[in-house]
C-alpha cells in the first residue's frame, strides 16, 4: 500500500501527514540550536578561544538563520518546498560535519557560522509558517505551535545527550552527531513532503475551496525584496519586527547561548547545566501548544504584551535566582520556559492576517529576520560582558527590561485585518491582487 493510498485508508487529511513530516525535519533539524551552547566550554578548554570568540560565531550563525527566511520562503515558492528543505539538510549536516576538522577561530566562523547558519535559516519558523499557511485554515495556530515547539522538544532529545558526548567523548562526536541526526530525515522529506493541497487534489484542511497551485514568481531574490517593499508601508510590520528582534534578543542570543555556560559558571557540570536547557523545552513544548491554541481563539495583541511582560520579569529574577536554593532557579525554568517561542504562534496570525495568507510566509521572514538580528546581537554582547566582567548580570537584566519594551510596544498595534500595505503593489504571483494594494486572500481574514 503506498503513501496515499495508506493516507486515504485510514481517513486522514494528507495535510496532517504534511505537518507530521515537518514536525519531525524541524525535530531533527533543532540539534543544530543546541550545539553552540554544549561546545562553548569545550572549545575553549582545547583551543583556548575565549568566549567572545566562540560568540561571534553564533553570532554569524543567528544573522544568517534569519536573513536567509524571506529568501527561503521565496525558493520554496519558486522550486517547492520538497528540494529547499532537503538541500539544507545536506547542507547543516555538511557544515556540522566539517568543524570537526577545524583548528582555528575562521574555520569556526565559516562553517558553523555561515554553511551551518545558511542551512539552518531555511529550516527556520518560515518553514513552519509556510506549511502551516498552504496546509491549514482551520488548527492554523495550533499547527504553528507544534511545529515552533518541534525546535524545542528537540533540545529537550538532544541536549543531555549532546552534553554527555562533549563531557565524556568529546566535543567532535557532538557536531557528527548532529551531521547523521540531520541526514537521517532527507528520505523522509523526499518521499512525502507535497507544496500545495491543489498538487494532491485537496483542498487545504478547513478550508471551504481548494487552493490551486501557485504560479512561479520568477527570480526568489526579488520577490523576497518585493515582499520587503510591501510590508515596509505597514505599521505592524515594524512593530512586529522591533519585537521579535527583543524576542530573539532574550532567547536564542542570551539564553538558548549563554545559559550552560554561565550555570558553569555558578559551579555546575556541563550535563547538568544542559539538562537545565533540556528543561526549558519541556516546559516549551506545552506554553507553545497553547500559545498556537490561544492563537487560534485570542487576540493576538494580548497575548504578546503577556507573553513579553512575563519573560521580562523572569530575566530580571533569573540573577538573584542564581545567589538562592535550587528552588528559585526551578522557578525560572517553569515560567521562562513557557514562555520560549510562544511568541512566535500570534507573530505569525498578525503577519498573515495583515498581509494574507499566500504572503505572509515571506513577510514573516523579514519579520524573523529582525528575531535573528537581535539573536546575533546579544549572543556577541554577552559574550563580551561575560569576557570584561567576568559574570552574565548585565546581560541577564538588560534583556528582561528590553522584554518589557516589547511587551508596550504591543499596545501600539492594530488587528491585522485593520490595516492594509501602505503602497500600492503588484507583485508577482498570490502576494496582491492584480493591480492593488490588497492581498489576494484579505476576505478569508
Amino acid at each position: 500500500m503506498n503513501r496515499h493510498a495508506l493516507s486515504r485508508a485510514a481517513n486522514i487529511h494528507y495535510a496532517w501527514i504534511v505537518f507530521a513530516v515537518a514536525f519531525v525535519t524541524l525535530l531533527a533539524a533543532s540539534g543544530t540550536r543546541s550545539t553552540p551552547s554544549v561546545l562553548m566550554v569545550p572549545l575553549e578548554g582545547e583551543f583556548g578561544w575565549s568566549r567572545a570568540t566562540v560568540s561571534l560565531a553564533v553570532s554569524i550563525n543567528l544573522v544568517l538563520f534569519g536573513f536567509v527566511g524571506p529568501f527561503a520562503a521565496a525558493m520554496m515558492d519558486r522550486w517547492g518546498i520538497r528540494p529547499v528543505v532537503a538541500g539544507a539538510l545536506v547542507f547543516i549536516a555538511a557544515g556540522a560535519a566539517l568543524t570537526t576538522l577545524m583548528t582555528v577561530p575562521w574555520q569556526l566562523y565559516l562553517l558553523w557560522g555561515i554553511v551551518v547558519g545558511l542551512g539552518a535559516g531555511t529550516m527556520a519558523t518560515v518553514f513552519a509558517a509556510t506549511v502551516a499557511n498552504r496546509w491549514f485554515v482551520q488548527r492554523r495556530g495550533l499547527v504553528v505551535g507544534l511545529l515552533t515547539a518541534a525546535s524545542a522538544t528537540g533540545q529537550l532529545i538532544f541536549l543531555p545527550f549532546l552534553g554527555w558526548l562533549a563531557q565524556e567523548r568529546g566535543w567532535r562526536y557532538v557536531s557528527l552527531t548532529v551531521a547523521i541526526a540531520t541526514l537521517a530525515v532527507v528520505p523522509l522529506v523526499l518521499l512525502f513532503l507535497r507544496n500545495w493541497p491543489g498538487d494532491r487534489g485537496l483542498r487545504a484542511y478547513g478550508a471551504s475551496e481548494a487552493d490551486p497551485p501557485a504560479p512561479a514568481r520568477g527570480n526568489p531574490i526579488a520577490t523576497a525584496f518585493r515582499g520587503l517593499t510591501m510590508a515596509s508601508g505597514n505599521r505592524n510590520f515594524w512593530l512586529l519586527a522591533g519585537t521579535f528582534f527583543i524576542c530573539g534578543a532574550s532567547t536564542n542570543g542570551l539564553i538558548g547561548t549563554h545559559l550552560i555556560p554561565a550555570s558553569i559558571d555558578h559551579g555546575m557540570a556541563l550535563v547538568t547545566a544542559a539538562s537545565l536547557l533540556a528543561v526549558i523545552g519541556i516546559f516549551d513544548v506545552v506554553g507553545t501548544t497553547v500559545s498556537g491554541v490561544l492563537t487560534d481563539r485570542v487576540d493576538s495583541r494580548k497575548l504578546l504584551f503577556a507573553y513579553y511582560g512575563l519573560r521580562g520579569l523572569s530575566l530580571l529574577f533569573l540573577p538573584v535566582a542564581f545567589g538562592l536554593p535550587n528552588f528559585a532557579l526551578i522557578l525560572f525554568i517553569v515560567f521562562y520556559g513557557l514562555d520560549w517561542v510562544a511568541t512566535v504562534p500570534p507573530t505569525i496570525a498578525l503577519a498573515s492576517q495583515t498581509f494574507g495568507r499566500a504572503s505572509g510566509a515571506i513577510v514573516y521572514g523579514w519579520i524573523f529576520t529582525a528575531h535573528q538580528l537581535g539573536a546575533a546581537v546579544v549572543a556577541s554582547a554577552a559574550g563580551i560582558i561575560r569576557t570584561v566582567t567576568g559574570g552574565y548580570e548585565l546581560a541577564f537584566i538588560g534583556s528582561g527590561l528590553l522584554c518589557l519594551v516589547a511587551a508596550g510596544m504591543c499596545l501600539f498595534m492594530r488587528r491585522g485585518d485593520e490595516l492594509q500595505p501602505a503602497t500600492p503593489l503588484t507583485l508577482v504571483g498570490p502576494l496582491l491582487r492584480p493591480g492593488t494594494g490588497v492581498p489576494a486572500d484579505a476576505a478569508m481574514h
